[in-house]
């Protein structure tokens, strides 16, 4: 079959959509179309392309290596197309909106600088930027009210129908005021359970990890006097009492530059994990939320 004389755009999003649902029929409702129509698409897609792109598992479909190489390149070629659709058709009103959940740690420095860069390329878009605990944003997530969150990956339990970018690799922190005496310890880590802990609260996603490393040191029924991750409250108790606080580099990266807080020297990779983007893997196509994927990338 002649691939410039019938290749239609209906392949592309056929193709798309059977793809991230791995099924014929959840596709064809999706697009509001019958399933031998999605079906028919999709075996015309692949004779023009002369290759199968999945796998019958089960009852279901799952992409095979030639399936996610064209999947890659399909992706790409419609969030172009809905761009350049957008430009042509907006006026300049915000008359877009996109819903971002944001975890603290992305919340100081990479979203507000990735926001400003959005602004620029898209300007007809508002911007709707939520901050919560974890689990009510991962809700959100898969429920369709969020586009996508930033954040730390998310743990097992809240990562079910979700996709995960990695962006960065971040490490859970112990801060202290200037002059603490836990700074002049050879062995910090033998000298956490003599002060005060502020740790993250059951909900956040360093959570788990926190408990990990307290675990690995002796500690593994310590329990904290306060719980947040909210840098307002945390910052005011570390900065006026010899209490320490565990918590994402991001959220205090402007008072450890700034030496109004100082990190504990911890060496641990317990402590490290990665930073990305989170969307759900029943999310449509948004050119919106591919951009602001971008614009997060680049502010890395």
């Amino acid at each position: 079959m002649n691939w410039d004389a019938h290749l239609r755009l209906r392949h592309v999003r056929t193709f798309l959509e059977i793809a991230r649902a791995e099924s014929v029929s959840i596709a064809a409702d999706r697009i509001n179309i019958t399933q031998p129509a999605v079906s028919r698409s999709l075996k015309e897609l692949e004779e023009m392309l002369g290759t199968q792109l999945f796998d019958r598992v089960g009852r279901g479909l799952r992409l095979n290596e030639a399936g996610r190489v064209f999947q890659a390149h399909a992706s790409a070629s419609m969030v172009e197309l809905m761009r350049g659709r957008d430009r042509l058709a907006k006026d300049g009103d915000l008359t877009t909106r996109l819903s971002i959940g944001v975890l603290p740690t992305a919340a100081t420095n990479l979203l507000p600088r990735a926001a400003l860069t959005f602004r620029e390329e898209m300007p007809h878009v508002r911007l709707h930027i939520l901050t919560g605990p974890n689990w009510l944003l991962f809700n959100q997530l898969r429920d369709g009210i969020l586009d996508l969150v930033v954040g730390r990956m998310p743990e097992k339990d809240a990562a079910t129908g979700v996709t995960f970018q990695q962006l960065y690799i971040e490490d859970v922190v112990l801060v202290c005021r200037p002059g603490h005496s836990i700074l002049s310890k050879r062995t910090p880590e033998d000298h956490i359970a003599e002060h005060t802990l502020i740790l993250p609260p059951g909900g956040a996603v360093i959570s788990q990890t926190v408990e990990r490393y307290l675990a690995s040191i002796g500690l593994p029924e310590m329990r904290g006097a306060f719980e947040t991750v909210a840098l307002p409250v945390g910052r005011k108790i570390v900065g006026n009492s010899d209490a320490l606080w565990f918590i994402s580099r991001g959220v205090v990266a402007d008072e450890l530059a700034a030496r109004s807080l100082v990190a504990v020297e911890l060496a641990s990779p317990l402590l490290s994990g990665p930073v990305g983007i989170s969307i759900a893997r029943s999310a449509p196509i948004n050119v919106e939320r591919s951009v602001f994927a971008e614009c997060l990338q680049r502010g890395v």
